[in-house]
């Protein structure tokens, strides 16, 4: 299957902010092979070994991007393909505050996928020490380092039954960063 495609059969679902995603998890065609499309550690997307230039078809492809198992398809209604993803397919690489109060962190992607920090979309600390946050369709993105540090920065060291943590809070929930001791 070929990148045109692709594009050609989901161009018709609007991925703009405020409109629908495609429903993959609703489909299930069949497996139509492998396609040399990688998504690399930092976040950036490589077809047939070339860098994706625009961002408009990767946010379109990552629209339809779903992951079963441990493996990753971009899905259409009539075709699933595999691709590759090193790490995580995306990278959380922005924060904000909602309001001035501090009590709903906004965080958002590269690919410009935007929402609170809450018990939909959790952190998970890998076991190496890396933090991800649940996005959508339980894909991942990976906290950038920028944003790690932030949010060491912000949090407070608590004790808990796992020992010190560092700990903030999101709305009615409290994210560990990891134990310091």
């Amino acid at each position: 299957m070929s990148l045109d495609k692709i594009s050609a059969q989901i161009s018709s679902f609007s991925t703009e902010k405020g409109q629908k995603i495609p429903p993959v998890e609703l489909w299930d065609p069949p497996y139509c092979g492998e396609m040399d499309l990688v998504i690399k550690a930092d976040g950036s997307w490589f077809y047939n070994g070339t860098i994706f230039k625009r961002l408009a078809l990767v946010k379109l492809l990552a629209s339809v991007l779903k992951k079963e198992g441990g493996e990753y398809f971009l899905v259409t209604p009539v075709e699933k393909v595999k691709i590759t993803v090193e790490d995580a397919p995306l990278l959380l690489n922005q924060w904000r505050w909602q309001d001035d109060d501090e009590k709903f962190m906004v965080v958002s992607t590269s690919l410009a996928d935007e929402f609170i920090l809450d018990a939909q979309h959790p952190i998970t600390l890998a076991d190496d020490g890396s933090l991800y946050v649940v996005v959508r369709r339980n894909l991942l993105a990976k906290v950038h380092r920028n944003v790690y540090y932030q949010w060491v920065d912000l949090a407070q060291a608590t004790k808990t039954e796992r020992g010190t943590e560092l700990v903030f809070n999101s709305g009615d929930q409290v994210f560990s960063l990891g134990v310091i001791d």
